[in-house]
C-alpha cells in the first residue's frame, strides 16, 4: 500500500526489511500492512516566544528579555532527520515546540548572565547572534535547526533602562539644536549665493533672449521672401497642372464611354444567349423528359398487368388441380374405409358387436358413476336386506353394469356372454 506526504511532513517506515527504518521527506513510500509500520513527523516551522523574566546580568541587575525564534526539523539533512525521529517521533508539534522553547530559553538566560545591561540594550545584534549560535549548536544534535532569532523586547521593573535613555536623550537634543543652528546658517549663506547666481543668470538669459529675438526676426524675413517666391511658382504650376488634369479627365471619360458601349453590346449578346439556354433548359428538355417518363411508366404498367394476369391464371390452375386431387384422394380413402368396415362386420358380426360393447363398457360405468362425483351428501335408505350404508353404493353401480349385456342382447340379438365363451375357441 502506498502512502504519500507533503513537503512539510516526513514519513518513517519500520518493520520487515526496513532496518534501519526508511525516512521519506515529502514523497511516497510502499508499506506492507501487518509487517511494516508507518509514522509521521511534522517539518513545519515553529514560532517560539522565548521569554526570560528577571534574569541577573553580569553586574547583578535583573532585566526581562523577550525573543522570537523560528525553528524547524531539517528534513533535507538525513542525519538531522534521523536524530529528530529518534527524539521526537510520536510527539505532537506542541511537545516539540515546548522542548525547543525550553532549550532556547536556557541559552538565552545564559547569554544574558554574561553581558551587561548596556551591552544588551545598545548592541542587540550581538546578543541575538550569540543566542543564535549557542542555541543552534545545541539544537542541531536534536535534529532541529534555528531559522532565525530576533530580540523583541527588553524591560525592567526599576526604570534602569529609562534612566540610561535620559542621558542619551539629552545628548541627542543638544546635537539637534546645534545641528539646527548650523543648518540655518548654512542655509542663509547658500540662499544669498543662490540669489546672486539667480540675478547673473537672469541678465545673461535676457541678453541671450534679445540676441535670439533679433536673429529670429532676420531669419523670419528671409523665410517670408522665399516663401512668397515659392508660393507664386506653386500657384502657376498649380494652374498648369489643373488644365492638364482636366484635359486628361476628358480623354479618360471619352474612353470610358467607348468601353461602356462595347460592354453593353457584349452584355446584350450574353443576355440573348442566356435566355435561349434558359428556354432550352426550362421548356424543351423538361417536356421531352416528361414524355419519355410517361412512356416508360405506361410500358412498365402494361408489362406488370400482363405478368399479374398470367400469375393469377397459373395460381388458379394449380389450386384447382390440387383441390381436385385432394377431394379424389379423400373419397377413395373413405370408400376403402367403409368397404373394410362392411367386410369386417359381415365376417365378424357378433364379435364386432361384442368388441364394441366391451370397449364402451368402462365409459358406461363412468357415466353411471359420474353423478356421484358431484355429490356432497348421500342419504341411504335400507330395505331390510343386504349391506347397509356407504358400502352399498359399489354394489348398486355393479348391478347397473351387469344389466348391460341383457340390454345389448334385447337390442341387437347378440349374447355377449355366449360370444365371450366362444371367443377363446375362435382364437384357438
Amino acid at each position: 500500500m502506498f502512502f504519500t506526504c507533503g513537503p512539510n511532513e516526513a514519513m518513517v517506515v519500520s518493520g520487515f526489511c526496513r532496518s534501519p527504518p526508511v525516512m521519506v521527506a515529502g514523497g511516497r513510500v510502499l508499506v506492507v500492512p501487518c509487517l511494516q509500520q508507518i509514522q509521521r513527523i511534522s517539518l513545519n516551522t515553529l514560532t517560539l516566544n522565548v521569554r526570560s523574566e528577571k534574569v541577573y546580568t553580569r553586574h547583578g541587575f535583573p532585566i526581562s528579555v523577550t525573543g522570537i525564534a523560528q525553528v524547524k526539523i531539517q528534513g533535507q539533512n538525513k542525519e538531522m532527520l534521523a536524530a529528530a525521529c529518534q527524539m521526537f517521533l510520536g510527539k505532537s508539534e506542541s511537545e516539540i515546540a515546548q522542548i525547543a522553547l525550553e532549550t532556547l530559553e536556557g541559552h538565552q538566560r545564559a547569554i544574558m548572565a554574561t553581558m551587561t545591561v548596556e551591552e544588551i540594550y545598545k548592541d542587540r545584534q550581538k546578543f541575538s547572534e550569540q543566542v543564535f549560535n549557542v542555541a543552534s549548536s545545541d539544537l542541531v544534535n536534536m535534529g532541529i535547526s534555528v531559522v532565525s532569532y530576533t530580540l523583541k523586547d527588553i524591560h525592567d521593573d526599576q526604570d534602569y533602562l529609562h534612566s540610561l535613555g535620559k542621558g542619551r536623550t539629552a545628548e541627542v537634543q543638544r546635537d539637534a539644536r546645534v545641528g539646527e543652528a548650523e543648518a540655518k546658517r548654512d542655509a542663509g549663506i547658500r540662499e544669498a549665493r543662490a540669489r546672486q547666481e539667480q540675478l547673473s543668470a537672469q541678465l545673461l538669459s535676457e541678453t541671450a533672449m534679445a540676441q535670439a529675438q533679433r536673429d529670429f526676426q532676420l531669419q523670419q524675413a528671409q523665410c517670408d521672401a522665399a516663401v512668397s517666391a515659392r508660393k507664386a511658382q506653386a500657384d502657376l504650376a498649380y494652374q498648369l497642372q489643373v488644365a492638364k488634369t482636366k484635359q486628361q479627365i476628358e480623354e479618360q471619360r471619352a474612353q470610358v464611354q467607348v468601353v461602356e458601349r462595347s460592354q453593353q453590346a457584349q452584355l446584350q449578346e450574353h443576355e440573348i444567349g442566356r435566355r435561349e439556354r434558359e428556354l432550352e433548359a426550362t421548356v424543351r428538355k423538361p417536356a421531352e423528359a416528361e414524355r419519355f417518363r410517361l412512356e416508360r411508366l405506361a410500358e412498365a404498367e402494361r408489362l406488370q398487368l400482363l405478368a399479374q394476369a398470367e400469375a393469377e391464371a397459373e395460381a388458379m390452375r394449380v389450386t384447382g388441380a390440387a383441390r381436385a386431387a385432394a377431394v379424389s384422394a379423400r373419397a377413395r380413402a373413405e370408400a376403402a374405409q367403409a368397404e373394410a368396415k362392411a367386410a369386417a362386420f359381415a365376417q365378424f358380426r357378433e364379435a364386432a358387436v361384442v368388441d364394441l360393447v366391451l370397449q364402451r363398457l368402462p365409459q358406461v360405468a363412468e357415466a353411471v358413476a359420474q353423478p356421484l362425483l358431484g355429490t356432497r351428501r348421500v342419504t341411504v335408505v335400507s330395505g331390510g336386506s343386504g349391506e347397509v350404508g356407504v358400502g352399498r353404493l359399489p354394489a348398486e353401480i355393479l348391478d347397473v353394469v351387469t344389466k348391460l349385456p341383457g340390454a345389448v342382447e334385447a337390442l341387437t340379438g347378440v349374447s355377449i356372454t355366449q360370444a365371450a365363451q366362444q371367443k377363446p375357441d375362435c382364437v384357438a
